[in-house]
């Protein structure tokens, strides 16, 4: 750690004036951007942006995922004095990072949230910059699906879950976190051969040809054979990859809104996410952890960590030239 820094650095979401870099200041103090990159809205030279989606109206059980990006973006506060462990390179000062901030959006308007979310996307997809989104409930990933799928076509899915999130539901002006995985595959955004889901432990009628490594069989045949066995299945396809909190066990993420027994430890995600390693992936998130709900803040650091892997996973394939 640079203890001179550490003396001198603070406040680095508005301070800092290069994009690249680790930063050294006080994990305790300043203004908590998401890993201290610096907030802006401006994409000029950016190559990756992490945007907050604070969204919890389609829930089915307990709300609160609203204030997900705020605790995720402290709990990270952490982590950006090294390069994360076990990646043997450094994405923060490899590419430039900024915190785009919250989607801006009328609470009192559901039914217009979706075209707003989109229109977010849109625009950071079209300045040629990828994301990172911190949750908000899962609905969110359905409207950035179909932002990503208008520039990449159907694509390949890693969902982390406890949930198959295919819930048969039609009505396509419906809001719901339990439905959104089943309109992105009739929607034509995702191709469910190339997809698969990791952790699912509750049933389902119909996985609508996405493959499925449930939480049992991470168990038997451990976290890097799971992710081996998802690399196969996504192959080279541009990969978008979400990750439901509740794919942890409740013991290792209480604060969520529909916690399951039986699911994944920390340990087991850390490794598939970095196993998962060469995957072509063009964007991710990390959803559904709900501060309310999270006494000891465990969730919202697991969560801080999962959204550095996914800035991993996306750095790795562009880790040598740095674009």
């Amino acid at each position: 750690m640079a203890l001179e820094d550490a003396k001198t650095q603070v406040d680095q979401a508005f301070t800092r004036t290069e994009l690249r870099g680790l930063s050294y200041e006080n994990a305790f103090g300043g203004a908590t951007s998401f890993l201290r990159r610096k907030y802006t809205k401006d994409l000029t030279g950016v190559d990756l942006a992490v945007t907050g989606v604070p969204f919890d109206q389609a829930v089915t059980h307990r709300p609160g995922t609203r204030f997900g990006p705020r605790a995720i973006r402290e709990a990270s506060s952490l982590q950006p004095y090294d390069p994360p462990y076990g990646w043997g390179f450094d994405p923060l000062g490899t590419f430039s990072i900024v915190d785009y901030g919250d989607l801006a959006f009328d609470y009192a308007k559901v039914s217009e949230f979706p075209e707003t979310l989109e229109a977010h996307f849109r625009k950071i997809l079209a300045a040629g910059v990828g994301t990172v989104t911190l949750g908000g409930d899962h609905y969110i990933t359905l409207p950035i699906l179909k932002a990503y799928a208008e520039v990449y076509g159907p694509l390949s899915v890693i969902q982390f879950d406890a949930h198959s999130d295919l819930w048969a539901d039609d009505d396509y002006a419906r809001i719901d976190h339990g439905t959104m995985m089943y309109k992105a595959v009739k929607l034509g955004l995702v191709d469910p051969k190339r997809s698969v889901q990791i952790g699912i432990r509750t049933e389902c009628d119909d996985y609508l040809g996405m493959n499925v490594i449930d939480a049992r069989e991470v168990h038997e045949i451990g976290a890097a054979a799971a992710a081996r066995k998802a690399r196969a299945i996504v192959g080279d396809a541009p990969c978008y990859v979400t990750f439901d909190i509740d794919a942890l066990d409740p013991g290792f993420a209480p604060g969520t809104g529909t916690p399951v027994w039986g699911g994944l430890s920390s340990g087991q995600a850390a490794i598939v996410l970095r196993d998962l390693a060469g995957i072509n992936m063009v964007g991710g998130d990390i959803v559904e952890v709900s501060p309310p709900f999270d006494t000891t803040g465990a969730t919202a650091v697991a969560g801080a960590h999962v959204a550095m892997e996914l800035i991993c996973l996306w750095g790795w394939t562009r880790r040598a030239t740095g674009a």
